[in-house]
């Protein structure tokens, strides 16, 4: 069987086979190609030319394969005793290790910097593993071994499965393996990743959702953990936050984070406290005053600075091709992508799930996972305190050009809304929910500027984007202007080349 997939776009799309022998030989080719500055017979994947770039940055010789010694053998036991990581280990091997022994490959977790704490598997491939490097207490990051699943995943956050001679190193080219990343559900950082390793006849392109499936269960059952923990925390000083009667004041973890509060949903998610310090200035330049708990802090506001809690301010004029956004004033760079999902956001205060937010995006084929990791990128370049989770929402104060269309039509405001409807919603959009949203707000700011037919109205809406093309509303100005208006004589002139044209 010779059943192919592609990985890319495009004439040159590398196009893998399901015969690992025929694969592994092309890429190969790519593989030997690309680095001498050939031509290679297909374009290597997207996500492997780039690793690649990025580890012949940091100067990785792919003739040269020893992986960096981090940690002694006897250094290991205490590195281990202290990572995170280690609280989720029965689920992992419970998920991975009898799976890894079955079909020949290791289990293998690192840390936030790649190196690897524990390994697991059949003796016979660990014993393979270890001449090559692949063993507790060495250096998988890109920019230490090349490209690799656990130091790839790591360098973009996001789940890679990498296919024999699409490593960088050459002498891993017998191997394929596949890696996720693992974030800390408090704090959103990485902790490090979970990886399946195996030679290449034992590979299976179904690893890498295998793999990605089992870091979500790992993050799952760290927030279990963190939601006991709060818990503990809560149920020992409560009393500390009652005893302010009312008064201003939050309870926060050792990380900073806010789980109690008075008044609720007034204070930041996030506050960050340095250890020893008795004062902390909020976002909106006010200081509150911190007491050390046994186990996190409580803080209060002095009289003088018990003003409404301010929200982050999120301004988004996505009313066209080119989105832009702003937050309390700074102009945010933004993909398509995440200007879609902000503008999802901004129509369902509610809230989303991830599997609701990839319907919105991708109809039925959407993916939670492509949407959670582009999630975890906006909401670390929003913060914590604007982009909230479960569900995702937004915790700011939302001003957005297309919902004012709403408002306004809502209310019969129609000048308000043709002043601020002059362009389509995300006009470059394929997203389901974000196209039938410009189509019903395009076809009901029609609808209400035809119906109002007031001359200021009718002017503004043919002038505008949605509206230079429209006959209709054309042939109604030259009914309802005087013919001695100037507006006159340019409305039928246009009405004229629009006719031309249709005829």
């Amino acid at each position: 069987m010779n059943t192919e997939t592609a990985h890319n776009a495009g004439p040159t799309a590398l196009r893998l086979s399901s015969d690992p022998v025929t694969q592994f030989k092309l890429l190969q080719q790519v593989h030997e190609a690309t680095l001498s500055g050939a031509t290679p017979p297909a374009s290597p994947r997207s996500v492997i030319s780039e690793s690649w770039q990025r580890s012949l940055a940091a100067r990785v010789n792919p003739e040269e394969y020893q992986p960096p010694v981090v940690y002694a053998p006897d250094e290991l036991p205490d590195i281990r005793a202290a990572h995170p990581l280690r609280a989720v280990l029965t689920p992992l091997r419970e998920l991975l290790v009898s799976i890894a022994d079955e079909s020949l490959h290791i289990m293998i977790v690192t840390d936030a910097e790649g190196t690897i704490l524990w390994r697991e598997g059949p003796p016979t491939l660990c014993r393979r593993a270890d001449p090559v490097g692949l063993r507790e207490g060495t250096s998988w990051s890109e920019h230490a071994i090349g490209t690799n699943a656990m130091g790839t995943s790591l360098a973009v956050d996001a789940p890679v499965q990498i296919y024999s001679a699409e490593h960088l190193v050459r002498t891993y080219h017998a191997w394929t393996c596949a890696a996720a990343p693992i974030h800390d559900p408090d704090t959103g950082q990485l902790l490090g990743a979970i990886d399946i390793s195996g030679q290449l006849d034992a590979l299976h392109p179904a690893m890498v959702s295998l793999v990605n499936a089992t870091a979500q269960v790992a993050e799952s059952r760290l927030r279990q953990l963190m939601e006991r923990r709060d818990e503990k925390l809560l149920a020992a000083n409560l009393s500390h936050l009652a005893r302010l009667r009312g008064e201003p004041g939050a309870l926060l973890t050792p990380t900073g984070r806010v789980i109690a509060a008075e008044p609720l949903g007034r204070w930041p998610r996030r506050i960050a406290v340095a250890p020893g310090t008795e004062r902390v200035v909020l976002d909106d330049g006010r200081e509150a005053l911190v007491e050390p708990l046994a186990e996190g802090y409580l803080l209060r506001l002095p009289r003088s600075a018990r003003a409404r809690l301010r929200q982050p301010r999120l301004s988004l004029s996505f009313l066209g091709a080119t989105p832009a956004a702003r937050l309390d004033g700074r102009e945010l760079p933004l993909t398509l992508r995440r200007a879609e999902i902000l503008a999802l956001l901004a129509l369902h205060p509610a809230g989303l799930t991830a599997e609701q937010l990839a319907l919105h995006l991708y109809g039925e084929d959407g993916n939670p996972t492509t949407v959670r990791a582009e999630i975890h990128r906006l909401r670390a370049q929003l913060g914590e305190d604007t982009m909230l989770a479960k569900p995702y929402r937004l915790g700011a104060d939302v001003e957005a050009d297309f919902l004012t269309v709403r408002t306004a039509l809502a209310a019969g405001d129609v000048d308000s809304a043709v002043a601020t409807g002059t362009a389509p919603l995300l006009a470059r959009s394929e997203a389901p929910t974000i196209r039938a949203e410009r189509d019903q707000q395009v076809a009901a700011l029609r609808a209400a500027v035809l119906e109002h037919g007031e001359v200021g109205a009718l002017w503004s809406f043919a002038h505008s984007e949605l509206g230079h093309d429209d006959i209709e509303v054309f042939e109604l100005l030259t009914r309802i202007l005087p013919v001695g208006d100037p507006r006159h004589a340019v409305t039928l002139a246009r009405l004229s080349w629009l006719l031309g044209e249709e005829f």
